[in-house]
């Protein structure tokens, strides 16, 4: 009976490995895209000398403690009927002949207010329609 005599096991040169390694990362460094559309979008007007003077009903004053309760006109709200209200608000006022809305809504956080509860009220402003938010700095009041 023949045997085959077993053939030696193959083998390659690991040297050029680290280059093939560089060479993926600077192929995946130079091809990724970093996406730059985080935070708030807003549009903020320019700075201006002149006060304006706004009557008191077209204010709509939205406090937020530092454990997340919310205030809307002194009345204590849940952040989820934060859009009803402001609708309301909104469609009570109306509208200028020229299309903008009336009702400005300020936004007062605490200085220890958490960040993402800050987040939700201005989510529902947004669901609400409201076009003119004022916020106001935390150290202000």
């Amino acid at each position: 009976m023949y045997i085959k005599p077993r053939r030696g096991l193959g083998s390659f040169s690991s040297a050029s490995m680290a280059d093939i390694a560089f060479l993926l990362l600077v192929f995946f460094l130079v091809t990724t895209t970093i996406s730059m559309d985080k935070g708030i979008q807003m549009v903020l007007p320019e700075p201006g000398d002149t006060d304006i003077e706004i009557p008191k009903g077209n204010i709509s004053e939205i406090f937020i403690n530092q454990t997340g309760k919310v205030l809307f006109n002194d009345k204590p709200v849940l952040i989820r009927d934060i859009a009803r209200e402001a609708e309301s608000r909104i469609n009570k006022r109306g509208f200028t002949p020229e299309g903008e809305q009336i009702m400005i809504f300020s936004v007062k956080p605490h200085q220890d207010t958490k960040y993402d509860v800050y987040l939700q009220v201005l989510d529902q402003l947004k669901i609400a329609g409201a076009k003119k938010i004022s916020i106001a700095n935390p150290e202000a009041f």
